[in-house]
């Protein structure tokens, strides 16, 4: 597997002391999903949980519907220029019956780690129907439960503790009990690694749970929340407009800046109990 972290030698400026040391960055390297031998997508990501990844990205790109739809997954050779595997390509064979999506109709599946949804057509083209009835979900959730969250997802990042540049993506009860944790430099890929983990547990969908994300909540992630059947998606950050119309269009609670004491509801109040 290829490393989480690398260190690297920094010129440390602080004030007027300047000190030549090595530093800890996150570890940011391309990953190939292939399906039954043909490229289907590139993401950049950080290496760890891949598996995770390509269970999660299939999953909330609606090729998948469960794990009984993945046949086998493998790592391809792919080597660097000291002929060793970078472990950068996974291959994928889906189970008999599933069709493979035409990429050719709809989606440019090459992503960044800064923006999932580029390359996408059009709006119509990735506004995907969840299988699930979110909007049905009756998962209340405590305002003091909800504003612990941050705390606790800051707390289970390792990985930030040593770099300061991944985002995470948390999985929450509606008590606030951590069930999954994943970092990445793409925040989209944290939240295909999180759900991921819950098809291959056999745990979707995630009805009675909280999503919650460091940075912002943009459209993918909203309709990845969606996709997997999560009632409540949390941001430290702000949401985009496409972001609440999604929600309020699938019925998910999305809750922005949320932060300290406060935090901004968006959409599905409803589900938020404010103390009396």
């Amino acid at each position: 597997m290829g490393r989480v972290t690398s260190r690297t030698p920094v010129l440390r400026i602080r004030g007027p002391v300047r000190t030549t040391r090595p530093d800890t960055v996150a570890a940011e390297e391309p990953l190939e999903i292939r399906l039954a031998g043909s490229p289907l997508a590139v993401t950049m990501r950080t290496p760890g949980a891949d598996f995770d990844l390509v269970h999660g990205f299939l999953a909330t790109e609606g090729v998948i519907g469960g794990v009984e739809d993945v046949a086998g997954l493998r790592y391809c050779d792919s080597v660097d220029a000291e002929g060793r595997n970078t472990y950068n390509v996974v291959d994928v064979d889906l189970a008999p019956g599933v069709e493979p999506p035409d990429t050719a109709l709809d989606r440019n599946f090459l992503t960044s780690s800064s923006c999932g949804v580029c390359g996408k057509a059009s709006i119509d083209a990735i506004r995907t129907r969840t299988r699930y009835d979110v909007a049905g979900d009756g998962t209340r959730l405590e305002l003091a439960t909800l504003l612990a969250l941050p705390d606790r997802l800051r707390a289970a990042q390792e990985v930030f503790t040593k770099t300061g540049g991944l985002h995470a993506a948390g999985l929450f009860t509606a008590d606030g009990d951590l069930v999954a944790l994943r970092e990445d430099v793409g925040r989209h890929n944290a939240v295909d690694k999180v759900v991921g983990d819950a098809l291959r547990a056999g745990r979707m969908p995630l009805a009675g749970h909280v999503l919650m994300v460091s940075g912002r909540a943009s459209f993918e992630l909203t309709q990845k929340a969606a996709m997997a059947g999560i009632p409540v998606l949390a941001a430290v950050s702000a949401p985009s407009s496409l972001a609440v119309e999604l929600a309020a269009d699938v019925g998910i609670t999305l809750v922005g800046f949320l932060r300290g004491d406060g935090c901004n509801v968006y959409t599905r109040q409803e589900r938020i109990v404010l103390p009396d």
